[in-house]
């Protein structure tokens, strides 16, 4: 019997508990959350049950009656869009349990609700950039890579949370020769794409117009990408930014690497805002998250879409299918 998938709650202040309620009412693959029982029963009301189970073997036969969960109860009271720092603890246990279970296998799969990284900093020490970071930090993984994907378009950001002003010092050849191999690597294994077409951005507008707008594009990126290309990998660019995202320039690519977080994240959450999916590559497990935040502003108010988290869930049991081949 398949391993259910693994769902860690995020912050439960944020619109983490009522869209996995709505995901498990959508009819998606089989899941056990990883969180706090107490507050998914609050959002789920009447329309759900919320049953606490052992283990995630538990998970499969309970999913066809009510929300499986893992029951790890937050300290203090949750009020839905006022975060409590003293709840950080708790929704960092619920990634580090997600992650021990997923590589024990006793879930197929990791999905992580939102969360809000000032908010664990403040309650918990977080010393990491994001939950990329994190979920690199407990599995070992040298070089993460953010992937976010819709039914149009899917890119990957070679730098991520950092300021634009950092970007040029942190683009450097060995970084995006690592993301451009590991991207390729990824959409092979977890996504069954055998030659992968890849469009690689420039840095500066117009991909720096021969030198007039900046010169990484002529003295990096486009040297690195010719070699990588006798290889016989399937590269393009460097590309102007502006013009790679229309349809037909889309037609011509299965992923956009692009050289910073806007850039790549502007396209794909204009063409898939509601339905995206972070994927992060290069983990030694299948990760998936919706791709918006904690909403705080709409949480306990009913306005919450679901539809991000149901696409990772679907995305993250997709791709374990893909891996088992």
């Amino acid at each position: 019997m398949t391993a259910p998938l693994g769902l860690t709650l995020g912050d439960p202040s944020g619109i983490g508990p009522e869209i996995t309620v709505a995901a498990w009412q959508a009819g998606v693959p089989p899941f056990v959350v990883i969180g706090c029982a107490a507050t998914l029963q609050s959002a789920a009301g009447n329309l759900v049950e919320v049953i606490p189970v052992g283990a995630p073997d538990a998970a499969a036969e309970a999913f066809a009656r009510g929300l499986p969960v893992l029951d790890r109860p937050c300290p203090a009271p949750v009020t839905a869009g006022r975060p409590d720092p003293a709840n950080a603890p708790s929704v960092v246990d619920w990634i580090e349990t997600g992650v021990e279970l997923c590589r024990a296998g006793t879930v197929s799969a990791l999905v992580t609700n939102p969360i809000n990284k000032k908010v664990l900093q403040d309650g918990a020490d977080f010393a990491h950039p994001g939950h990329t970071e994190f979920l690199a930090a407990l599995t070992g993984a040298k070089r993460p890579i953010m992937l976010l994907t819709g039914p149009e378009l899917r890119v990957v950001p070679v730098t991520i949370h950092i300021a634009l002003a950092d970007v040029p010092a942190a683009l450097t050849e060995t970084l995006l020769e690592e993301t451009l191999r590991g991207t390729i690597d990824g959409l092979r294994e977890d996504f069954g794409i055998d030659t992968p077409r890849v469009a690689v951005a420039g840095l500066n507008p117009h991909a720096g117009e021969g030198g007039k707008m900046g010169w990484e594009e002529e003295r990096m990126i486009a040297p690195l990408l010719e070699r990588l290309r006798a290889e016989g990998l399937a590269l393009t660019g460097p590309l102007p930014a502006d013009t790679m995202f229309h349809p037909a320039a889309r037609a011509e690519y299965d992923v956009a690497v692009c050289m910073y977080h806007d850039q790549a994240l502007v396209p794909i959450k204009t063409l898939s805002f509601d339905d995206g999916v972070n994927v992060t590559l290069g983990l030694p497990i299948i990760r998936t998250s919706p791709d918006h935040g904690t909403a705080y502003g709409i949480a306990g108010r009913g306005l919450a879409r679901s539809n991000s988290l149901i696409a990772a869930l679907r995305e993250a049991d997709r791709m374990v299918g893909a891996r088992r081949g």
